[in-house]
């Protein structure tokens, strides 16, 4: 069974109010969000907005095992893009409690991971909420990092879950997940109501 669903707009902009909402809502939010380059712009475009970034913690749903300065780091990455906010940015551990997100958005990979949750790695829907240590096999070569990750649980553990996903390859892969291929993106599907943005 699938609880996932397309939205009726994929695009940036779609993206941008969708995570506004979330944070414009009254009181304390936590955000999960991706890292690589598919959101880049999007996060510019959300931190100039005025919106109580004072009330928002943001931290991502994975993590490579690199100092946070590196360019690798998505901790790194996401400080860059709303340190400037006011808004809390806080690492993955893997000795805390994981918090229920008010919001979460993934991307998802060729190969149908979501987070750093490989097909490799067979993430169970059953591991309970948490951080896990995880190393791909094979390592990415454009970020042969050991990662930290939270489970499938965890990012179900939500109020809203979105993907977002640009281009001809990913359609592909979330057509296939929706049709019953056995992915880490298609495991989290089980588990959680996502909304799908998707543009070419």
């Amino acid at each position: 069974m699938t609880n996932a669903r397309w939205a009726d707009d994929g695009g940036d902009a779609a993206v941008v109010a969708r995570v506004a909402a979330a944070i414009d809502r009254r009181g304390p939010v936590t955000l999960c969000l991706p890292g690589g380059n598919t959101p880049r712009s999007i996060f510019a475009a959300l931190a100039g907005l005025r919106l109580p970034w004072d009330k928002v913690t943001i931290m991502p749903g994975d993590e490579r095992v690199v100092p946070h300065d590196h360019p690798a780091s998505n901790v790194g990455a996401l400080r860059a893009a709303f340190g400037a906010t006011g808004a809390t940015i806080e690492p993955l551990s893997l000795s805390p409690p994981v918090p229920r997100f008010g919001f979460v958005w993934l991307g998802i990979g060729d190969d149908g991971h979501v987070a750093s949750l490989f097909p490799s790695a067979n993430p169970d829907p059953t591991a309970p909420v948490g951080v896990i240590a995880v190393v791909p096999d094979p390592l990415p070569p454009e970020a042969p990092y050991p990662r930290r990750t939270l489970t499938l649980a965890a990012l179900a553990n939500a109020d809203e879950v979105i993907v977002v996903a640009r281009g001809a390859a990913k359609r592909a892969v979330l057509d296939a997940a929706l049709a019953g291929a056995d992915l880490p993106v298609a495991r989290l599907f089980g588990l959680a109501s996502v909304t799908l943005y998707w543009q070419p």
